[in-house]
């Protein structure tokens, strides 16, 4: 109760202090219910730091990418691949254009998303918490909290069937060493280590585009498809498209997109409320680079499962396929064995990295949303409650997935 008290005066003496900040700058007046936060300050931001001093114009721009980058590829989870791989194989190239329509609105939300979290210091959740009735807050992260726990149990299937299709091991015995190694780096690595083992998992979203080269899809329509949209009213197109516009803009993207700029200056050592408010220009134009790749690499990994499933599931006829694993399988006779591992090594990488971002997203909306101290630089003792939601979390879409599997054998 002691820590549970003093994290909740430490998170009110946050507010305090922003508070008479504002007073102080308004000449002593009472601050509005939702002040205007200044987006210019003297301190550098992380990527503006990043850059300075380096000539080689390619660095700088891989410099600049972190959060954004993270989380577009994190867009691209097992659950995502899965209904892209479907929309292509159901209804061949004729969804492509769908990558270009929804890149400008990923883009202008993320980027929405993370000025909010550069400019107040804090997370979406406690943007809420603060401004917003707490009927509104806790009604929109259970939501959150109860659709990513489905998502997240989803993807740690799709994580040990992908093994599966590359080492003959059972998919049941999988899903705990699975769960349990996300869950380790979680709570025991720290924050630069979890954000370099992300920017490195994003690689393996490469596989997908490298798949399409050996799909020999048809150019004419594949340039067709992309540039006019094709539109029907049929109920097989409508709920693949649904589920496209519901899978690229999802809102625990939002939430992760905010927490993890804050996590940024966190790790700079700005830890009070005040030494993270505010964010210059040019780390303001930094940051739209950063969400503009990855939106942008999220889309193209999109855009190349639906061609390369288009054009070898659609084209020979296999359009009942139900996840990326049946994809994966179904292409092995049709594109060569080197598609599938690409493909089974693809949905390995971005499961893990969107698994821990589906449960970090999580994690962070309820401890913002009861006033909690969180953060994954924070040791699990000063944070205890935090890890406690994530392990959770972690338990419970294992056991429950591990579960439907051991029922699933038993039936079969």
């Amino acid at each position: 109760m002691k820590h549970v008290k003093t994290t909740a005066k430490q998170w009110e003496a946050d507010l305090a202090e922003s508070r008479n900040r504002e007073k102080e700058d308004a000449g002593g007046s009472e601050p509005s219910a939702a002040p205007q936060l200044s987006h210019a300050k003297p301190a550098k931001g992380p990527r503006e730091i990043a850059v300075e001093g380096e000539p080689n114009a390619v660095k700088r721009f891989f410099k600049i990418l972190g959060p954004g980058l993270v989380t577009g590829a994190s867009d691209d989870d097992p659950s995502g691949i899965g209904t892209y791989a479907v929309a292509g194989a159901s209804l061949g190239y004729s969804t492509l254009w769908t990558a270009l329509f929804t890149f400008p609105m990923m883009t202008a939300i993320q980027y929405i998303s993370a000025k909010i979290g550069m400019v107040t210091g804090m997370g979406l959740a406690r943007v809420l918490r603060e401004h917003y009735s707490k009927a509104l807050l806790y009604s929109v992260v259970a939501g959150l909290v109860v659709a990513r726990t489905v998502n997240a149990g989803a993807d740690i299937g799709a994580i040990a069937a992908a093994v599966n299709l590359l080492v003959p091991l059972p998919v049941a015995v999988l899903i705990a060493p699975i769960a349990f190694t996300i869950l380790g780096l979680q709570v025991w690595g720290s924050y630069r280590l979890i954000a370099k083992t992300f920017k490195w998992l994003t690689l393996a979203l490469f596989a997908y585009i490298g798949s399409a080269f050996f799909a020999h899809p048809d150019l004419r329509e594949v340039v067709r498809n992309t540039f006019i949209p094709t539109i029907s009213f049929d109920a097989n197109f409508l709920t693949n498209l649904v589920a496209i516009l519901g899978t690229t803009i999802t809102p625990y993207l939002f939430f992760w997109q905010a927490s993890h700029e804050v996590e940024e200056e966190i790790s700079m050592g700005r830890r009070t409320l005040k030494t993270r408010q505010g964010a210059t220009d040019k780390e303001l134009k930094y940051a739209g680079v950063d969400v503009t790749a990855g939106m942008f690499f999220s889309n193209l990994v999109m855009y190349f499962i639906i061609l390369s499933t288009a054009a070898t599931l659609h084209k020979a006829g296999n359009t009942d396929i139900q996840s990326a694993t049946d994809a994966a399988q179904a292409l092995r006779p049709l594109a060569g064995d080197v598609a599938y591992v690409l493909l089974a090594l693809g949905l390995i990488g971005a499961g893990f990295l969107g698994v821990p971002i589906l449960t970090g997203s999580s994690a962070y909306a309820v401890a913002e949303a009861f006033g909690w101290r969180s953060g994954l630089d924070e040791k699990p003792r000063r944070a205890k409650r935090f890890y406690a939601v994530i392990s959770v979390f972690e338990c419970h879409v294992a056991a429950e997935r591990g579960r439907r599997l051991t029922v699933a054998d038993v039936a079969d």
